[in-house]
């Protein structure tokens, strides 16, 4: 891989806790833990330890950052302030907060990037 694009955002996403119980054995497949936290930009997020998070959560968090990359204040969407948000997996296990951090950079899109860099 060789990223040539910096992002506008990254993201942090970290668990927070369960809709039930308070481990994750023979609930969670991922194996999520309170306190778990997974990092990106545009990428998939991954954690520390380079474990990639739920794909079936990544469904749910992924319009949620596109959301944010086109200018959204989630607290439009149900989101707890201008960039973070509290989400639940779709299997209704984990609870997650995404919490986006704008870096600066220019839009892709918006910048019209893709036009002036050819």
């Amino acid at each position: 891989m060789k990223k040539w694009f910096n992002e506008e955002y990254s993201f942090e996403i970290e668990v927070i806790g369960f809709l039930r119980g308070d481990k994750t054995e023979n609930y969670c497949r991922n194996g999520e833990e309170t306190g778990d936290i997974y990092t990106c930009t545009y990428g998939c997020p991954v954690n520390k330890d380079g474990y990639g998070i739920c794909s079936k959560t990544m469904s749910v968090l992924f319009p949620v950052m596109e959301a944010v990359r086109s200018g959204v204040n989630l607290e439009n969407i149900g989101g707890d302030g201008k960039y973070t948000k509290t989400v639940v997996c779709p299997d209704g296990c984990v609870i997650f907060r995404l919490t986006a951090a704008p870096l600066g950079n220019e839009n892709f899109y918006k910048d019209k990037y893709y036009q002036n860099k050819k």
